[in-house]
């Protein structure tokens, strides 16, 4: 019984700090937005040299609440790993996935101070700043993805049935992190270079004399779109009756969240991305990759999971024929 409450306290404990991981995500973002990366300088893990800021700028203010949500995020992430080797059993999939989320967070961390050390901050637009960025988006995703399966399988669920042609789904998750990309760039564009009016953006995109980031973030759109429909097209397949109920609930709400960016993607180039939309835009983007994840791997047979344990049953099974 013990177990079993301790449990469901994991299974709490393990939603509320995805929630908070993305939360961390999102202020990330307006750290970007809002020019406050160089808020602490180019001194890390000190604050301009001090462990706590004396008489803070707003930028420094904003910079630094990053840092302590990302710290509050490091503990977290240590503390379920702990908890996951105490409440579930040796070679357990949730151990595995806690490992993973404590090993890429740290990453995440080392990517962060990595920003300010090499100084890919404020009006830095160097292809080195791209690069960075984006692997750092790939890292966050992986992270968010290991952290919302940690959750998932922490919560004892019926087996389901297999999905069908799940490479399609693999491929889609591919697509989005390439979608992702190319929407740090974007945001990174629409920060360093801001159109005074969308036909000024539009005629900026195509223009030679315009900045590398300007001509690139036209890619963005195009391939959300076509991102976009390949993922609505592949969820309505996955919601038919002969899909298991899980299978199908998970698809609505993939279909739904990815409709819901579409339109969001749209509202935030009419705007011309003003800093809220941007980040309204990355919270959909991350909740969009998060639907996918547990879309195509809670529908794995649960020996593809434990394949220790389908050998186990394989050789009970010879046993009794025998």
């Amino acid at each position: 019984m013990k177990r079993v409450a301790s449990s469901q306290r994991f299974l709490r404990f393990a939603w509320a700090l995805l929630a908070w991981n993305v939360l961390v995500v999102v202020w990330g973002g307006f750290v970007r937005a809002s020019g406050s990366g160089a808020g602490c300088g180019s001194h890390w893990p000190t604050c301009n040299g001090d462990v706590v800021p004396h008489s803070p700028q707003v930028a420094t203010i904003i910079e630094f609440t990053h840092r302590m949500m990302s710290g509050v995020a490091l503990i977290g992430v240590v503390v379920l790993c702990w908890w996951a080797f105490r409440v579930f059993a040796r070679g357990h999939m949730v151990r595995r996935l806690a490992v993973a989320s404590v090993a890429l967070l740290l990453l995440e961390a080392l990517l962060g101070a990595g920003l300010v050390l090499f100084n890919y901050v404020e009006k830095d637009a160097s292809l080195a700043r791209v690069v960075y960025l984006s692997a750092h988006m790939v890292n966050t995703q992986l992270l968010l993805a290991a952290l919302a399966l940690t959750a998932w399988y922490s919560a004892d669920r019926e087996e389901v049935a297999a999905l069908p042609r799940p490479g399609l789904l693999v491929t889609a998750m591919g697509l989005v992190l390439v979608v992702s990309i190319t929407g740090v760039i974007a945001a990174l564009g629409d920060t360093l270079f801001p159109p005074a009016s969308l036909a000024q953006g539009i005629q900026q995109d195509f223009s030679p004399a315009s900045s590398l980031l300007v001509r690139l973030r036209g890619l963005h759109p195009v391939l959300a779109v076509v991102c976009g429909v390949l993922i609505l097209a592949l969820t309505l397949r996955l919601m038919k009756p002969d899909q298991a109920p899980t299978v199908r609930t998970m698809a609505r709400w993939a279909a739904l969240l990815v409709f819901a960016q579409l339109c969001a993607g749209a509202v935030n180039i009419a705007l011309l991305a003003p800093v809220w939309m941007q980040l309204v835009h990355l919270l959909m983007a991350n909740l969009v990759w998060i639907a996918l994840v547990l879309l195509r791997y809670q529908g794995m047979n649960r020996l593809e999971l434990f394949p220790q344990r389908s050998q186990l049953i394989q050789t009970k099974s010879v046993g009794a024929v025998r």
